[in-house]
């Protein structure tokens, strides 16, 4: 165990989600054996970071202006909104290259054991996007855990209320993986969310 400075920098490495004590550590030291001129352009990246990067006030989404590319974007059908729970899902999505519409991000997902209801998360400003008519679906891409079911269903639910068709994302199978190795779960959930060929 080291002491002073660099335990400090250690132990606040270690409170980033993912970092174990051992990459902590493997951080903290790499930073004491960087050069000067690149610390300082973590440092200035850290800061440009917090000052610079805001949620669009739209979608939710990370920007740096007041709207994110993808709001800004008038090649995306405005008329479908994928709903998910964090930026980093929009990513996601993205990377598949087939998501051409809308994304509205919740912020978290409904968690009774830390106390997250409904009204903690962007279910509201979801809401006030679709009263203008103009939305043919809702697509709800929650993660296919308890909190993202029970979120999903809390949206199908509320939208069901006042007549917007939502759907949930396919779950079922990765690419490549055995049939022998899936569990129970995902497998019938392929089984339900089979299509034809």
């Amino acid at each position: 165990m080291y002491e002073g400075a660099l335990q400090d920098l250690i132990d606040e490495f270690g409170r980033l989600p993912g970092i174990g004590p051992k990459s902590a550590q493997r951080m903290a030291l790499h930073v004491l054996d960087t050069e000067a001129e690149d610390v300082d352009r973590l440092l200035e990246a850290i800061k440009a970071v917090r000052k610079r990067v805001k949620h669009c006030m739209i979608c939710g989404n990370l920007t740096e202006e007041e709207t994110c590319t993808i709001c800004r974007d008038e090649r995306r059908d405005p008329t479908v909104i994928c709903v998910v729970q964090e930026p980093k899902d929009i990513q996601a999505i993205e990377g598949s290259r087939v998501f051409t519409g809308q994304y509205h991000v919740l912020g978290g997902v409904i968690d009774p054991i830390r106390g997250i209801g409904p009204h903690q998360l962007r279910i509201r400003e979801l809401l006030a996007r679709l009263h203008n008519n103009q939305i043919r679906e809702v697509i709800v891409a929650t993660n296919p855990n308890v909190e993202g079911e029970a979120t999903a269903t809390y949206l199908a639910r509320t939208l069901e209320g006042i007549g917007v068709p939502t759907s949930r994302l396919a779950m079922g199978l990765p690419m490549g993986g055995d049939l022998e190795y899936a569990d129970s779960i995902t497998l019938g959930r392929a089984l339900e969310g089979r299509r034809t060929m």
